[in-house]
């Protein structure tokens, strides 16, 4: 079954969403993480996805206010942002559901062996993050020599069952879904495959679900209201 996914982005401790992953292009929608976060719970999401934008840019990082949510909160939570050693997706998976492996799925591969052996797989996810093809790292300021399509085939075959991928040139954008990367990565994921980046309408939605996709990961067009939340058949 497709799932849309509200994503929650956390900044300096409040709820915003960047252009492109810019944080100079910041929109903040609400001051308290937790006031997003029930919006999308007291509309029946079953999932959140949220990101530690500061952890991610390595600026400290907002595992305070995560584990505020966990607590307080009746649907599931799945992290990313900033967890590159197994210390910090083992605090993580304390209070949480799944976490989201980033840039250490590229630098630290044995990252994934370590908790794949620890964890049942469907709580770790790797997203795939991608520039032109290229896999963005460290907050999307840098860009990779890898492959989005090599990174996707490498670790399904280290066992990861939950690929979330990125358009980074849509994100933020409202600029629609561009099919062909996501193409390319549908077919190089046997797993579960989740992606966002550009969704600007019920289109972009379908258009996912077309492509064979699990689910998309929404952002701006939910917060504002481009995309009418949950779904009507």
């Amino acid at each position: 079954m497709f799932e849309v996914v509200p994503a929650v982005d956390i900044q300096r401790g409040r709820a915003v969403r960047l252009v492109e992953g810019r944080t100079e292009d910041e929109t903040v929608y609400f001051d308290d993480p937790l006031e997003a976060a029930q919006k999308w719970a007291g509309l029946g999401a079953s999932w959140l996805h949220l990101v530690d934008l500061d952890a991610a840019f390595g600026h400290g990082d907002n595992r305070e206010v995560i584990a505020k949510l966990a607590a307080a909160l009746p649907c599931k939570l799945e992290v990313g942002g900033g967890i590159r050693d197994l210390g910090a997706a083992e605090r993580l998976l304390d209070t949480v559901e799944r976490v989201i492996i980033g840039t250490a799925a590229i630098t630290e591969p044995g990252l994934l062996d370590a908790l794949l052996s620890r964890y049942e797989a469907h709580r770790i996810a790797v997203s795939i993050d991608a520039r032109d093809g290229l896999v963005a790292v460290r907050g999307w300021t840098e860009t990779s020599a890898v492959a989005a399509r090599d990174l996707a085939k490498r670790v399904s075959e280290q066992g990861v069952t939950h690929i979330i991928y990125t358009d980074i040139a849509r994100d933020g954008t409202l600029l629609g879904v561009d099919p062909e990367p996501v193409s390319l990565m549908r077919s190089a994921c046997p797993h579960t495959l989740v992606a966002g980046g550009g969704v600007a309408s019920d289109y972009d939605l379908e258009l996912y679900e077309s492509l064979g996709l699990d689910g998309a990961i929404v952002g701006k067009a939910l917060y504002e209201g481009r995309i009418q939340y949950p779904r009507t058949a």
